[in-house]
């Protein structure tokens, strides 16, 4: 008879089935609504298989207990519907359960039907199969142990395959050995080889989306890009008439006017402003140096930080090697320089008296960690911080939050990780890592 039934429980609350906050990479590969649309077919078609041996056929089923494992299953399906309608997506080891009680279920039809020598026994290679497309390495043992669990229990005890003409036949030892040898060795080269196929199949949609995620935010830094050469073209002569009328306003104010301290800030920030849209349009080579200057980590820190240092704010760099390890020489890169400096920039903003940026290095690797006293990342938007538009200070002027994700980018051109926290006595903390090997310049 047809015993391809998959039948589980209704699923359990996540936070009951996994330990608090471990969730396996593979959540979410297979919704509810697919094991309830499978289960049904497999209930339709054991119902008609039992149909067609016990009254067609004639053989003697032990129908009771058939018709009540079938009928459980209808039950069990129609509890699963109600959680949602079925579209939960199955945590890893809430999918392991479900298929694991589909194998018990499959195991104990056999067991009333003659066990191996049931023609449908290789149906109990279905469940694992599937659990080897969907679940974790760990679940897909697990789920294989299980199997040859159930298969050697049917080898040893079953009910007698029921005949028409005769009380049951029974196979010869030497016959149902190689039965279960053979569904044994299936059920294990079939786990393997259809995990191999699915965890590869997977390994390649995810670097793909790694991918498109990547390019999408070149592509953003591009446009990005773009947008700040023309603002450096269109604000070249805003510019100029604000630094002509300043210098009018400072020429006509007497020179002891409280409002000329003011005006020569104006001209100040004037010539900042031009100065930033003069580093947009230079080459490299009109640094007056060479682009691949080199110089040690704290000094690239100091000389990232030191255009937005601020009289009230302590600015403080602390250097934190691991042991006898030498401090890393680096090339002045304009990545790096940028990247840091605008976090920095964004910590002297929000600190109230101090901004810390420790350099840790080792043998391996390299961190650098920019620390204010301010009052932290919102926890609200903490886990978005470096997406484009996602502003931690917006009630401050209207920033578009294009910052950190300009200088996030940046940095992960140069090989970098970057992680964003709140410090656990107050204020933001940002950390910027990289491989020792891959950041030092080689001679």
């Amino acid at each position: 008879m047809t015993l391809a039934g998959h039948t589980a429980p209704a699923p359990a609350p996540a936070t009951l089935l996994l330990p608090p906050g471990v969730w396996s990479a593979m959540d979410g590969r297979v919704t509810l609504r697919t094991l309830i649309l499978i289960r049904w077919i497999a209930i339709a078609g054991q119902l008609a298989t039992v149909l067609v041996v016990h009254v067609g056929l004639g053989f003697p089923l032990p129908l009771g207990p058939v018709v009540a494992a079938i009928g459980a299953s209808v039950l069990l399906n129609l509890v699963a519907m109600a959680q949602r309608g079925g579209r939960l997506r199955l945590a890893d080891r809430d999918a392991a359960l479900y298929l694991a009680y589909d194998m018990l279920q499959l195991t104990l039809l056999l067991y009333l039907t003659g066990g191996l020598s049931n023609p449908f026994a290789v149906l109990l290679l279905a469940p694992m199969t599937v659990g080897a497309a969907i679940l974790s390495r760990y679940s897909v043992v697990l789920l294989t142990g299980l199997n040859l669990i159930c298969l050697t229990a049917l080898a040893l005890w079953h009910f007698p395959l029921p005949w028409p003409d005769e009380g049951g036949r029974v196979l010869a030892p030497l016959y149902a050995f190689g039965m279960w040898l053979s569904l044994s060795v299936s059920s294990v080269f079939i786990a393997a080889y259809v995990f191999r196929v699915a965890d590869e199949a997977r390994r390649f949609a995810d670097a793909l989306a790694a991918t498109q995620v990547a390019l999408s935010r070149e592509q953003r830094l591009g446009a990005l890009g773009a947008l700040a050469a023309a603002a450096a073209h269109e604000l070249g002569t805003p510019l100029g008439t604000i630094a002509v009328v300043a210098k009018e306003l400072l020429h006509d104010l007497p020179k002891d006017s409280p409002l000329a301290e003011d005006v020569q800030l104006l001209q100040s920030q004037v010539m900042r402003c031009r100065d930033i849209l003069a580093d947009l349009a230079r080459k490299p080579e009109a640094d007056g140096g060479d682009p691949f200057e080199r110089l040690a980590l704290t000094a690239l820190i100091d000389e990232a930080g030191a255009p937005h240092e601020l009289p009230h704010i302590e600015f403080v760099v602390e250097p934190q090697p691991d042991g006898d390890s030498e401090e890393p020489v680096l090339r002045r890169s304009p990545e790096i320089l940028h990247g840091l400096g605008n976090f920095i920039q964004n910590a002297h903003q929000f600190a109230q008296r101090r901004v810390t940026v420790t350099a840790a290095w080792d043998d391996r690797t390299v961190s650098v960690s920019v620390m204010d006293d301010g009052p932290g990342f919102p926890p609200n938007v903490l886990n978005r911080i470096g997406e484009p538009y996602i502003s931690t200070r917006a009630e401050r002027g209207g920033h578009m939050g294009l910052g950190i994700f300009i200088a996030k980018t940046l940095l992960e051109k140069t090989g970098a990780s970057v992680g964003f926290s709140n410090n656990r006595s107050g204020g933001a903390r940002v950390i910027v890592r990289w491989d020792r090997f891959s950041l030092e310049p080689r001679e």
